[in-house]
């Protein structure tokens, strides 16, 4: 059943993209979200959460590599529109210029345990605050050991609107989401309450990592 919050917004009015058209750089140059974590590739993982509940409408990846792996999960699969793998805005651009709905959500394919009302919470966000995006904000730890809430720049749902706005910050070598989301109306949402849990944002950037998240 969905949330009061979400129904405010339609979950057919929004698309969900995954976010798996980088390098691999760090995992030695294989592609991240072909990568098996607890028996599945990570991009399934990503797909099977964003359905869950049906909270969003049509889901594809953003990838640049093994086209027709990713296509074989049943979704459709978007390559950048601009050249030399030029970050997770590149995919941004992508879903807000080939998406039909008036939402685009992102998760990377990294992030096997982000929270499965993901989604909900960020409508709601939106929603109330009259906000052009909404973006999480998560727990870390400091290099003190001190915790405290940063923003998931990746983690984001955003009006389709922004196309253009997107377009020329691109255009004009803009890279960083959060110099980009900086320049609209950006609500942080926090995934910090009691039951949260303080793992759903851990992301793998290397084997290793993926292995430690993986064990119990």
């Amino acid at each position: 059943m969905l949330s009061k919050e979400l129904q405010l917004i339609n979950p057919s009015d929004i698309t969900g993209l995954i976010l798996a058209g980088g390098r691999g750089t760090r995992m030695g140059g294989v592609d991240k979200g072909l990568q098996n974590f607890k028996g599945l590739p990570l991009v399934l993982h990503a797909l099977n959460r964003l359905k869950v509940g049906g909270c969003v409408g049509p889901v594809v990846v953003n990838a640049n590599r093994h086209i027709s792996d990713y296509a074989a999960f049943g979704v459709a699969v978007w390559p950048d529109e601009l050249a030399d793998y030029a970050g997770p805005l590149a995919g941004f651009l992508t879903g807000l210029a080939r998406c039909d709905t008036p939402y685009l959500v992102t998760v990377p394919c990294d992030t096997p345990l982000f929270p499965l009302d993901l989604v909900s919470r960020l409508a709601a966000a939106l929603v109330a605050a009259g906000a052009d995006i909404a973006m999480v904000a998560a727990p870390e730890r400091d290099r003190q050991g001190q915790e405290q809430l940063r923003s998931q720049p990746v983690f984001c749902l955003i009006k389709t609107g922004l196309l253009p706005s997107l377009a020329k910050f691109t255009a004009q070598g803009g890279r960083k989401i959060d110099a980009w989301t900086a320049q609209h109306h950006t609500v942080l949402v926090p995934f910090s309450l009691p039951g949260d849990d303080p793992q759903a944002f851990s992301n793998t950037n290397t084997l290793d990592e993926l292995r430690q998240l993986e064990s119990p």
